[in-house]
């Protein structure tokens, strides 16, 4: 690995022995390298602009200025730049202050080698992530959703479509969750229903507007950034856009696979991220959807008929000349006390389980029972780290897809 391949590390606290600590702790990683060291709030902004490091690792008590108002900064000047928070305490109000100011994880000190590691990595991915659609043409406007640059090379949004040939594997929650973990103020995403008869999405984030995806449909071949902003639900707490589905079943014939294909390749222009929750039955539009979508996130859970469907859905994909490495494996709901594990699975499959969501009923239950996705309401709980790994996995494996376009585009 090249040196322009390493994640960049500045590594920020006011105790030097600790600086000290960290550095020797990385210097054995060869993907990352420490660029740069600061004993102070104020300095880790100043060198922050200078460096251009991908990751930041802050401290948060520093005498002049502390981590999280240092965070805010950077974040502001330096918005490709992402931080990860250390702090002695593990404190649920420091972690959401820390999150609210646009830090990207926060480990409790001394944090575990692995776990820093494995942090830096996936705030890395993000740093890069982030770098390249600002070259490609990205911006992201004070008031909605991400607009390309006139005149400017853009990459259209990816399609990420969320699905499980099995009823009841937690496919609108991981749809919901996942939109929420890919969604921040320069990555805008949308989270699109296309369950046409009973689709719930909206009711997942307590926003039951009144417009749908059939205000848009009889529109599809004249849509404008202004129509769709008007269309869209805007989650209140986070400024997610939803495009919820039709409020009646009895509306969903509607709505035709021809036109929801030109809504989802419209929506491509203003989102980063299109997420769209589907219904199990491989209907017209969830077929459109396949036929559409970047990535497909196959949900399965531990058991048996999960399993079953699960397969025969990735035979219909080859027979259909879906490559499958468009397909991330999820396990959904994993309990560690049954005896199928994701290990198993996959080599049943023969496809990785790419992330592995626990079982944790007495925080996802009420989750959806408030309207609170539990990505906002905490992420250190470990169905929303399942979900943030997810996230992460998604992000680098859309941009190796890209690179890989690019890069035969370059040949031809």
């Amino acid at each position: 690995m090249g040196d322009g391949d390493k994640i960049r590390v500045l590594i920020v606290d006011d105790i030097a022995e600790t600086r000290e600590n960290i550095r020797k702790l990385l210097q054995f990683e060869t993907n990352i390298e420490v660029v740069g060291t600061a004993k102070s709030g104020r300095e880790a902004i100043q060198l922050s602009q200078e460096m251009a490091p991908d990751v930041v690792l802050m401290d948060i008590n520093m005498p002049d200025m502390d981590g999280i108002a240092a965070t805010q900064e950077i974040r502001k000047k330096a918005p490709t730049t992402m931080v990860v928070i250390l702090s002695v305490q593990g404190d649920q109000n420091y972690m959401r202050r820390a999150m609210l100011v646009g830090a990207r994880d926060f480990l409790t000190k001394p944090p575990m080698p692995d776990e820093l590691t494995a942090a830096i990595r996936r705030a890395g991915a993000t740093a890069r992530e982030e770098r390249g659609k600002r070259s490609q043409g990205y911006v992201a406007p004070a008031g909605g959703a991400t607009q390309p640059l006139v005149g400017a090379r853009v990459t259209h949004g990816k399609i990420i479509m969320v699905y499980s040939p099995k009823g009841g594997t937690g496919c609108t929650t991981l749809a919901v969750n996942l939109a929420l973990a890919l969604h921040n103020e320069e990555t805008r995403v949308v989270l699109v229903d296309a369950n046409m008869q009973f689709g719930d999405v909206a009711v997942f984030l307590n926003e039951q507007g009144k417009n749908t995806i059939l205000d848009l449909t009889p529109r599809a071949d004249e849509l404008d950034p202004d129509i769709v902003e008007e269309v869209m639900i805007k989650h209140a707490a986070s400024g997610l856009h939803i495009l919820a589905g039709p409020t009646r079943p009895e509306n969903a014939e509607k709505v035709t696979a021809a036109q929801f294909t030109k809504v989802l390749q419209y929506l491509r222009q203003l989102y980063a991220y299109i997420v769209v929750d589907t219904c199990s039955y491989l209907n017209d539009i969830t077929l459109a959807v396949l036929d559409d979508s970047d990535v497909v996130v196959l949900v399965t859970t531990q058991d048996i008929p999960s399993i079953k469907d699960g397969r025969l859905f990735l035979d219909l994909m080859t027979t259909m000349g879906v490559p499958l490495d468009r397909v991330a494996f999820v396990m959904n709901r994993f309990d560690k006390r049954i005896a199928i594990t994701p290990e198993k699975v996959a080599e049943n499959l023969k496809l990785e389980v790419v992330a592995v969501i626990p079982l944790d009923e007495r925080v996802v239950i009420p989750s959806v029972n408030r309207g609170i996705p539990f990505v906002l309401d905490n992420k250190m709980q470990p169905s929303a780290r399942g979900v943030f790994t997810l996230a992460e996995v998604l992000r680098a494996k859309l941009m190796s897809v890209e690179g890989e376009g690019a890069e035969k585009v370059i040949r031809r």
